[in-house]
């Protein structure tokens, strides 16, 4: 275990030592455009993003069951993460001159993306009605 441990370390290491690398031959256009873009989703975090999820947190205690919570929020947090991953290829076909770059109907598959993780959330809410509420009533 000590080897593979020391194993990843040297990898990581060295993936950071080459990232470090790249950022410092970049020009000074491009390195304030990385600030720029990193500042502004900081601020979009904190000032949308964080509170958004907090208030919907806050609200799903009140009216998601303590049996499916749970699964609930594993879903929720899948479907923004699949969102927001997708966001930037949406509607973008033919956006770009070659077509190779954006070749595949991504809507479609962020659909299907979807209806893998909501159709897991829903076994798993079965699964925890099938083995009845005492359990989920022990667990905690």
């Amino acid at each position: 275990m000590t080897v593979i441990r020391a194993l990843l370390i040297a990898a990581g290491l060295a993936s950071v030592a080459y990232g470090i690398d790249l950022v410092l031959r970049m020009s000074t256009t491009d390195l304030m455009s990385i600030a720029v873009w990193f500042g502004g989703l900081l601020l979009l975090h904190d000032a949308v993003f964080a509170p958004l999820s907090a208030a919907v947190g806050t609200v799903g205690r009140y009216v998601i069951a303590d049996l499916v919570r749970g699964p609930v929020i594993v879903g929720a947090v899948a479907t923004v993460t699949l969102a927001i991953v997708a966001v930037p290829v949406l509607g973008r076909s033919g956006a770009v001159a070659n077509s190779t770059v954006l070749d595949r109907n991504y809507g479609a598959g962020l659909a299907v993306a979807l209806l893998l993780v909501w159709t897991g959330v829903a076994v798993a809410v079965l699964w925890r009605g099938r083995r009845g509420p005492g359990r989920a009533a022990q667990r905690r």
